[in-house]
């Protein structure tokens, strides 16, 4: 271990670990056996790193020219065997995993994504650069995902498929093409969500994917006949700030 690293109070370091320097563990965090934690790596508190991960490495992109940036890492997260974690790029400086995510084996997350609490990273799942998992959603086994495309709060992607454009929040994808295979409901009852609360979600999908209509009419016809709560609400917005489009129904 690196003098220059921090470790707070409780930190457990298996043998064969590896602390860089401009490294910083919070309390109660656990580092398994040959785990590496590169420089720029920041650790929330009790975080699991289990056996062999490697987290905080420098980006996989031509572009990255040494510049000092971080990965962030919130409290309570578990991060498995053989992940592979990048710092950021000059482009947004950092890389953000939440608190409570659990980023199964194998899985990768590149330079400057950002993942919200609770994320569910299941094995092998592939980040590209400037990815965005908001809180709450899970992505299945072995599936990529191409840079900058987003997964909004709460969805689930099935596993073994690629993403290729944005999925909505609260709604389940599958297929090749990935595409909506409506809403998350398991998910979302498992989360407390009540049925009054999801019934206005399926409605607003129903408009989206089901009506004949394209995006924009059916974002339309939501904000002129719904009432617009904090859940409907984000969705018109994931919809309308998309840059690579939504997935198709």
């Amino acid at each position: 271990m690196d003098p220059a690293a921090e470790l707070g109070e409780g930190v457990t370091v298996g043998p064969f670990a590896v602390i860089e320097g401009d490294v910083v563990v919070g309390d109660g965090s656990q580092i398994a056996g040959h785990a590496l934690l590169a420089r720029g790596t920041r650790l929330g508190r009790n975080c699991v790193v289990h056996y062999s991960a490697v987290v905080g490495t420098i980006p996989q992109d031509l572009k990255f020219e040494g510049e000092e940036t971080t990965l962030e890492v919130g409290d309570e997260t578990v991060i498995r065997e053989f992940c592979t974690l990048n710092r950021g790029t000059k482009e947004n400086w950092k890389t953000v995993i939440g608190s409570r995510c659990l980023l199964m084996a194998y899985a990768h997350v590149a330079h400057d994504c950002v993942i919200g609490d609770r994320a569910v990273l299941s094995n092998g799942v592939q980040l590209g650069g400037h990815v965005r998992i908001e809180h709450d959603a899970g992505i299945g086994g072995w599936t990529p995902a191409h840079q900058f495309t987003r997964v909004g709060m709460y969805a689930f992607v099935g596993g073994g498929y690629r993403i290729i454009k944005d999925v909505p929040p609260f709604v389940l994808a599958s297929g090749e093409p990935l595409r909506y295979y409506g809403l998350n409901t398991v998910g979302l009852r498992r989360r407390g969500f009540s049925e009054e609360r999801i019934e206005p979600i399926k409605k607003a999908y129903r408009l989206i994917y089901r009506s004949g209509l394209n995006v924009s009419q059916a974002l339309a016809r939501i904000k002129d006949e719904m009432e617009i709560n904090d859940d409907i609400r984000h969705i018109i917005e994931f919809i309308e700030s998309s840059e690579r489009g939504i997935i198709g129904g």
